[in-house]
């Protein structure tokens, strides 16, 4: 994409950034846009495909290429065991990304005990494990970022997923609480809230005409939130223009909620 007309931040060049499900949509706007400030940046995901093709184009544009390393995120050993692997081979991690997540509608009556598992294992739980990882090394640096993922879908009493909805209110409690933890250490801990944003996997999924018409009611903006807009929202939470920015939410709706 065509980043030359968005602001640049002098204070993200060189900063090793470490984002989970980085390989397509939100996470991969979000990849580039840090590559395209001069981060040195890795991410995980368990789409080899897309991951490798993001890495390869990533190169031909900038010079140079994420780290992409396979991880599924609701292993915590294997996630927590990567992020210390990055510490090592790009330097301590100043900025946390928790994007990663998985939205798939389901009905109330038919949820399990497993399937209810999973949801927060995916959406949930390991945004806490990647903190709990990162922390001692954003203290050698002396501070840091942590910008976790909420979604509005809660705040809009969107149902047909229940799961998913209860995991993402409960980041916001993850956020506030750890932001008080940590901020005496620097290390400032956000929310960023998107709205019903353009990925490929919406516009295949879930993008309807009749959906259409729900955005163009619900947003005060026209358009369509893209990608790059919450890519853009985390440059300045990860950046030091957001030095005094901590415990809050950042949402990117076009005006929703």
């Amino acid at each position: 994409m065509d980043l030359s007309n968005f602001a640049r931040y002098p204070s993200l060049r060189d900063k090793t950034v470490f984002v989970t499900g980085g390989g397509s949509g939100i996470g991969a706007a979000i990849v580039e846009s840090f590559v395209d400030q001069g981060a040195r940046v890795a991410f995980v995901d368990i789409e080899d495909e897309w991951s490798r093709r993001l890495c390869q184009d990533l190169k031909q544009q900038y010079g140079t290429a994420p780290l992409y390393i396979r991880c599924d995120i609701r292993d915590v050993a294997a996630l927590q065991s990567t992020i210390d692997k990055v510490g090592r081979d790009l330097g301590d991690i100043g900025v946390l990304v928790n994007n990663a997540a998985n939205d798939m509608r389901h009905d109330w009556a038919t949820v399990t005990p497993d399937y209810w598992d999973d949801r927060m294992a995916i959406n949930l739980r390991p945004m806490f494990f990647t903190v709990q990882s990162v922390i001692p090394q954003m203290k050698r640096l002396g501070g840091g970022s942590i910008i976790n993922f909420g979604s509005v879908s809660w705040k809009l009493a969107q149902g047909g997923m229940p799961a998913y909805t209860s995991a993402k209110a409960a980041v916001h409690g993850l956020t506030r609480g750890l932001a008080r933890d940590f901020g005496k250490d620097g290390i400032r801990v956000n929310t960023v809230v998107p709205g019903w944003v353009m990925t490929e996997r919406q516009l295949k999924l879930w993008v309807t005409p009749e959906a259409e018409k729900q955005i163009d009611q619900g947003q005060c903006l026209r358009g369509r939130v893209q990608p790059v807009d919450l890519a853009r929202m985390v440059l300045f939470l990860a950046s030091d223009d957001a030095r005094m920015c901590s415990a809050q939410e950042f949402t990117v709706d076009g005006g929703w909620v």
